[in-house]
């Protein structure tokens, strides 16, 4: 299961409730994510307006407050844990439905220095 493992102190993260209801398979995932009209993270829809990415450690509810990654590292990742293009010094983009890959079109999240530790640095 994919987890946060370093996140910049001082504007590495956000919090703001999710504006969806996840279900048990999305534990572990990391997805990325947009912030919807009512202040509440979303699963980005294209990728081009990506805010940050989630990896949830537990099932939250709907409304919850959630962490949201815009600056730090996730570790224990698996092309099971959403990923798409997995490989040491590959660059991952936002996609359609918050899939995290390398084909992706949208914004860069950051990019892979070892092929299970994912370095988040949004948009540069």
């Amino acid at each position: 299961m994919a987890r946060f493992d370093k996140v910049e102190p001082l504007g590495g993260s956000f919090r703001a409730p999710l504006g969806f209801a996840p279900v048990a398979a999305d534990v572990g995932k990391v997805y990325a994510v947009d912030i919807n009209g009512s202040g509440q993270v979303i699963k980005s829809v294209d990728g081009t307006a990506a805010r940050g990415v989630i990896c949830l450690s537990s099932l939250l509810a709907n409304g919850k407050p959630v962490d949201v990654m815009t600056d730090g590292e996730i570790v224990d990742c698996v092309a099971a844990n959403g990923f798409t293009g997995i490989g040491a010094g590959v660059e991952m983009k936002a996609g359609a439905a918050g899939i995290v890959s390398n084909a992706a079109a949208g914004k860069s999240l950051g990019w892979f220095v070892q092929n299970w530790r994912f370095v988040v640095r949004l948009g540069r």
